[in-house]
């Protein structure tokens, strides 16, 4: 299970299986991990990558086709919206006209600290939320595992709707020229342009690593992950929940900023996050009797070793 699951994410363009059944194979693995090896906290990381491995997969696999994906995108909706929060306008051309430069006579971006730091805001993201989770093992063992199902049920439950409700955040919908001389059309992607600028030639191969589904804005997990982070960090320590928060607020600043997501994304995903703590209640007891399963396979699979 272990290794169908490594391989499935690697050969989901090769090989004519559904999506779906491509996927269940995947999140297959973190079960098969914790059936094969004994619990310990090196098993848990384990764990916890084979179910980020999946994740990723799930969170690529519906702009695999392209031309399907654009079919179905959902474009107007979140632009109508912020223009309401915005008071009639998006809040990305309030931020981006109030903060970005470029010089009058080329038009090249000029970089600022303020620019600087809401970019790598957005980049450090990718190790926030799992950061939090060593912070909790190595300091808070008691509070890892639930800790670690609230996290990864966020990524979980945020990817499906990807492949349910495609929606375009800001830049995309700016390069379709899409609503006319609105404003939306000219929203600048702030980070790629940066990004281009730091890292030059590196920056191609970096950002197709990190990059995958261009349609993926509806929740935002950036938000929605960076919250229930600082949720989670805060139970454990109230100086962590001040700097999970207050990094929380920043990247939120950064996502409309740089062009990344609509504040109506943001919000979408802090109600996820919301609905997950409050379901916890609820799915506690029926996750803690298959931990109880699980834990019964593993006992068996090892007996008499």
């Amino acid at each position: 299970m272990v290794a169908a699951a490594i391989a499935a994410p690697l050969l989901r363009k090769r090989v004519s299986a559904p999506p779906l059944l491509m996927q269940t194979v995947a999140f297959a693995g973190p079960l098969g991990l914790s059936v094969a090896a004994r619990r310990s906290s090196r098993r848990d990381v384990a764990v916890c990558c084979l179910q980020m491995w999946a994740y990723l997969a799930a969170y690529k696999t519906p702009h695999d086709d392209e031309a399907a994906q654009a079919i179905r995108v959902h474009i107007d909706y979140p632009i109508d919206i912020d223009r309401v929060l915005g008071l009639g306008e998006l809040p990305t051309m309030r931020l981006q006209r109030a903060f970005a430069r470029t010089q009058p006579a080329t038009g090249a971006p000029v970089w600022r600290t303020v620019d600087r730091v809401l970019v790598w805001a957005h980049w450090v993201w990718f190790i926030v939320p799992h950061g939090s989770l060593v912070y909790i093992l190595v300091r808070h063992p008691q509070r890892f595992t639930r800790a670690a199902v609230m996290t990864y049920a966020t990524f979980d439950i945020g990817a499906s709707f990807y492949w349910i409700f495609p929606t375009a955040p800001p830049w995309y919908a700016a390069s379709l020229a899409r609503g006319g001389d609105r404003g939306e059309r000219h929203v600048r992607r702030l980070m790629v342009e940066y990004g281009e600028h730091f890292w030059k030639g590196r920056w191609d191969s970096l950002y197709s690593v990190f990059g995958g589904n261009p349609l993926a804005a509806m929740p935002s997990l950036h938000i929605a992950t960076s919250v229930m982070a600082a949720l989670l960090l805060a139970e454990a320590s109230p100086a962590a929940g001040v700097l999970g928060f207050s990094y929380a607020a920043t990247l939120a600043v950064a996502l409309v900023y740089l062009g990344e997501h609509y504040v109506v994304d943001l919000l979408a995903g802090a109600a996820l996050t919301l609905a997950l703590r409050r379901l916890q209640a609820r799915a506690g007891p029926p996750l803690a009797r298959i931990g109880r399963a699980v834990g019964a396979l593993e006992a068996l699979a090892h007996e008499g070793i």
